[in-house]
């Protein structure tokens, strides 16, 4: 995307651009706090706000040569935000900049005579919907900075009454944790495994740092000989580099291994966008590039290998011959459906069987 070019011109109307915090008039009343938007309202103002910048391009004498690269600018931002979520504050602050800049050139630009009165109302209207914009954003960056100052960052408390139910494993059937985020959240295990204990810990929207910051209360607390790690799609998507990702995979294993827990690392799986004709949002792979879901599976390979821990290949049996998941095993071409749990299944449970080895009993534990 292009960022923006500041004209001189511009510098009048800087107001417009960045406005400033309005001080209140002793003993009038206070504005109430906006609450956030849902998605669906988010992008249809969103797409409404570039309907109109679109439209209001052709009513005044060249505006649209001059607001070409604005308009431009606001489309990819639209097209972004559209593939991950209206709640991704950096593509909509780009959006509204560009938009508010779109309107100091507007006003800037002369009009003809008379000036058209459907113009008037959809500049007009751009306005007021850049307001409800403008207080929506603030209702968003106000819940992020909730997010960020939030005790229980890695929820905890998601599994504590679960955790302190659940008793010591049997003695009898080895215990194995499921860790990992929405796609192992959903995966409803004892209808794919019978008779075996396995415990899902896996909490939808997690990266791999707060899983990592899971470890002692949802995994080595339940005392399992192996925990089978299903994670790093959401961190490529939130943008966590690469480094850091393979740094709490490193950090995982070494808790495990620590307190003689198998660690066992899934692949990441592939991902489509095959089905954003039912919803924009599942364009998947411009959040999670497939190169970088391969390279993560080739390290994740090579890390377990020099370790001697076992991989579990999902990504072979789920990928298609253009590098993406495979249509039917998915509805959103993120998460699995029940025919792609279907193919998952048996690879993770050839995967914790060869984990497992020859097992012994020490002190009535597996280990």
């Amino acid at each position: 995307m292009k960022p923006i070019v500041v004209l001189g011109a511009f510098l009048v109307w800087a107001p417009a651009l960045y406005p400033q915090a309005q001080t209140a008039t002793p003993g009038t009343a206070q504005p109430a706090a906006t609450a956030l938007l849902s998605n669906n309202d988010a992008l249809a103002l969103l797409r409404r706000i570039s309907q109109l910048m679109e439209s209001t391009m052709l009513a005044t004498p060249g505006m649209s040569r001059a607001a070409a690269p604005l308009a431009e600018n606001v489309r990819q931002a639209l097209v972004n935000i559209e593939a991950s979520s209206p709640q991704n504050a950096s593509q909509v602050y780009n959006l509204m900049a560009n938009v508010r800049a779109y309107l100091a050139l507007s006003d800037a630009l002369p009009k003809q005579y008379p000036f058209a009165d459907t113009a008037v109302k959809q500049i007009a209207e751009l306005r007021d919907d850049m307001n409800r914009l403008d207080a929506d954003f603030e209702a968003l960056i106000e819940q992020k900075d909730q997010q960020g100052r939030n005790p229980d960052r890695d929820n905890l408390k998601r599994y504590a009454e679960e955790n302190s139910r659940l008793g010591p494993p049997s003695g009898q059937t080895p215990r194995i944790v499921f860790l990992g985020d929405s796609i192992t959240d959903g995966w409803r295990l004892t209808e794919y495994f019978s008779g075996r204990d396995f415990v899902n810990r896996g909490i939808s929207g997690q990266i791999t740092g707060e899983m990592l910051g899971r470890m002692q209360a949802d995994v080595i607390s339940l005392k399992p000989i192996a925990v089978l790690i299903l994670a790093g799609t959401n961190d490529l998507a939130r943008g966590v580099s690469v480094s850091t990702i393979e740094n709490n995979f490193v950090m995982i294993a070494d808790l495990a291994a620590y307190q003689e827990i198998r660690p066992v690392f899934a692949s990441i799986l592939p991902v489509s966008d095959y089905h954003k004709n039912v919803n924009p949002q599942y364009a998947q792979t411009a959040r999670r590039p497939p190169s970088t879901i391969l390279t993560l599976n080739n390290w994740l390979k090579q890390f377990c290998a020099q370790r001697g821990y076992v991989y579990v290949d999902y990504y072979s049996s789920m990928v298609d011959s253009a590098g993406f998941l495979q249509a039917d095993l998915s509805d959103d071409g993120l998460h699995p459906n029940a025919k792609g749990y279907r193919v998952m299944a048996p690879i993770a449970l050839n995967a914790i069987d060869r984990a497992l080895g020859p097992v012994k009993k020490k002190k009535g534990r597996f280990f």
